[in-house]
């Protein structure tokens, strides 16, 4: 046991190592200390009625034998998620018998459990600082995180409430995303593109994840591996909406992926200054898809495929390299072991961008990368003093109830000001040096 500890440290201590102990044991202390400050919450902060109801009338219409979407219905309105979402709910009031309490108490588990994957994605991308210059492990990475913005994690108000006082299904969605992160950054693509299809049969905001995951995919597997794992997510979808699919499937599908939604104006929290009826026209959501597209383009051709001399580059190579299709369909990509740091932040900015772009966002969306913020800002060059600003000024929009148009226009400009941080920041080394880690 002792030489097995030793080699432990040893290799902790070497380039190829695990990652830091100090990382593991800071993390492990967060989550015990989030644990408790999730226990007060539920015994003593009051539940907060909202969309607990309606999902429960939606599954008790889903367990009664109803397959048409058209006629799923709670009291807040019509069922818009896909058939996921019907079975976890489904299983939490089997769980719970439909009550609150009990309820809260497994989404209090769930909290923990989404975040030790994201303290676990933190840790594995080796990003944690301990000192004010460390010698990395292979080559110099663009970002370097300070030990302690990891407690910035435990900090959200909002994000707390989401979870253990709202019980929204984002939490079950975006705890989904994570563990197919955590999946992905080890390299088992293929199990996390099943994972990550089952987080959007909960919830669609996960498809803001998948021209990232694409891009990733492309650099990382052959054609033919990536439409088996494509086909493969394609598969769970199919499997899950197969009840409504055989009996109603146009109802299920325009219901359940319907990318055209048009959300309330009074509940946006970043749209909240522009007009109501520009709010929900047509033009306004065409411009910010456009420039959602524009800007991952953009992003893709100048800072995630820089290394391999831009969009149009790394597809040159692609055909140049192969001199058959069949060659070109089943050829891995070189070099293809991609870092882990830079899954994670191409993912994470991908999400992001969507979310800058996004016409309205409702305040459980907080929670769909809330978790990234630390990363993001880091990866800038912002002074820290700067970071923890804008790190609280988004906390603080997303805490004013109702929204304003002047909290909803400052969370915007926080946005863009953090954009173009990541954006005039270093690009990280996409690939790594031994396969072995």
């Amino acid at each position: 046991m002792a030489r097995v500890g030793a080699r432990a440290v040893s290799a902790a201590a070497r380039p190829g190592g695990s990652p830091d102990r100090r990382s593991l044991y800071f993390a492990a202390f967060l989550v015990l200390a989030d644990a408790a400050l999730v226990a007060l919450i539920i015994a003593f902060v009051p539940y907060t009625k909202i969309d607990w109801d309606a999902y429960m009338s939606q599954v008790d219409a889903f367990l009664e034998g109803e397959r048409d979407y058209t006629k799923i219905e709670g009291d807040t309105g019509p069922l818009v998620y896909p058939a996921g979402f019907l079975y976890v709910y489904s299983a939490i009031k089997f769980l719970t018998g439909g009550q609150v309490f009990p309820a809260q108490i497994l989404f209090g588990v769930l909290y923990i459990v989404n975040l030790s994957l994201v303290l676990l994605l933190y840790v594995k991308t080796e990003v944690l600082a301990w000192k004010a210059e460390r010698t990395t492990r292979h080559l110099p990475r663009a970002l370097q995180l300070p030990w302690w913005a990891l407690g910035l994690l435990c900090l959200s108000k909002r994000v707390h409430s989401i979870f253990v006082l709202r019980l929204f299904n984002d939490c079950f969605a975006m705890t989904l995303l994570h563990a197919a992160l955590v999946l992905i950054i080890y390299h088992k693509w293929y199990l996390g593109l099943i994972v990550f299809s089952g987080a959007v049969s909960v919830k669609m905001n996960v498809l803001l994840f998948a021209p990232s995951l694409l891009l990733l995919m492309v650099k990382a597997m052959s054609i033919k591996g990536v439409f088996f794992a494509l086909f493969g997510a394609a598969v769970v979808q199919v499997l899950l909406g197969m009840p409504f699919l055989l009996s109603h499937a146009v109802e299920y599908i325009s219901r359940a992926f319907d990318l055209g939604r048009v959300f309330i104006h009074f509940w946006s929290v970043n749209f909240k200054f522009v007009p109501e009826k520009l709010f929900v026209s047509k033009e306004l959501a065409s411009a910010l898809l456009i420039l959602h597209l524009t800007t991952l383009m953009v992003f893709a051709h100048y800072k995630w495929l820089k290394h391999e001399g831009g969009l149009f580059g790394f597809l040159r190579s692609r055909f140049k390299e192969n001199k058959s299709i069949q060659q070109l369909v089943c050829c891995q990509p070189r070099p293809s072991n991609l870092s882990k740091e830079h899954i994670v932040a191409v993912m994470f900015i991908g999400n992001f961008i969507g979310i800058v772009c996004a016409r309205s966002l409702h305040y459980q969306f907080y929670s769909w990368y809330f978790y990234s913020l630390p990363f993001l800002l880091w990866k800038t060059r912002f002074p820290t003093p700067l970071r923890i600003i804008l790190f609280l000024g988004v906390e603080v929009c997303w805490n004013i109830y109702p929204s304003t148009a002047y909290s909803s226009l400052l969370l915007l400009c926080l946005h863009i000001c953090i954009l173009l941080g990541i954006w005039f920041s270093p690009t990280e080394c996409p690939y790594t040096i031994n396969k072995g880690t």
